[in-house]
């Protein structure tokens, strides 16, 4: 036997490690880093599926603002003493496997939150008008139903800028109704 190393039936103690001699005391040991790296396995996928799930949550797809010439939505209500001018709206949009989602903060000019809502995407992707408006970039304008708390509006995107507008233009609702999305 080295220095430094003494035996004791079926242990041998080595510079305060213990390691068995027997053979069954080797399987045990391969046992138990088994389940540690099951556990190790387990505990990584929980937290990547957590990321996955609740990651969404806090990072939007996209964000934007209403424009200021744009009318607010029916469920944001106005604060008493404010006016349109005094407020910010800021829609993000959340996509998720289960659906997708908008959440809308309602802001003073200190940008102090007075009001949230979250809504549902009603259409899988957005929508655009069969016959769109001659001179405008491909894909624009589009088109996102959202419903909150049972009222739908239509969110116009008019061009790729982080700017929205609430549209009541009846071609488009009509659209959307035909489109069987809503």
């Amino acid at each position: 036997m080295r220095v430094g190393m003494q035996r004791d039936s079926n242990w041998m103690y080595c510079n305060r490690k213990v390691k068995p001699t027997g053979g069954a005391q080797w399987q045990m040991i391969r046992v138990i880093q088994r389940i540690n790296s099951f556990l190790i396995l387990g505990v990584v996928l929980t937290i990547s599926g957590s990321a996955m799930i609740n990651g969404c949550e806090y990072f939007p797809e996209s964000t934007f603002k209403l424009a200021n010439e744009s009318r607010l939505p029916k469920w944001i209500t106005l604060p008493s003493g404010l006016t349109r001018a005094d407020i910010s709206i800021t829609m993000s949009y959340y996509r998720r496997p289960w659906g997708s989602s908008a959440h809308f903060v309602l802001q003073d000019a200190k940008n102090q939150i007075l009001e949230k809502a979250d809504g549902e995407l009603k259409c899988k992707e957005p929508f655009q008008l069969k016959t769109p408006p001659q001179g405008v970039a491909s894909g624009y304008p589009s088109y996102e139903a959202v419903t909150v708390n049972g009222m739908t509006e239509i969110i116009e995107h008019r061009k790729m800028e982080p700017i929205f507008y609430v549209t009541d233009d009846t071609a488009v609702w009509k659209q959307y109704l035909a489109s069987g999305c809503g």
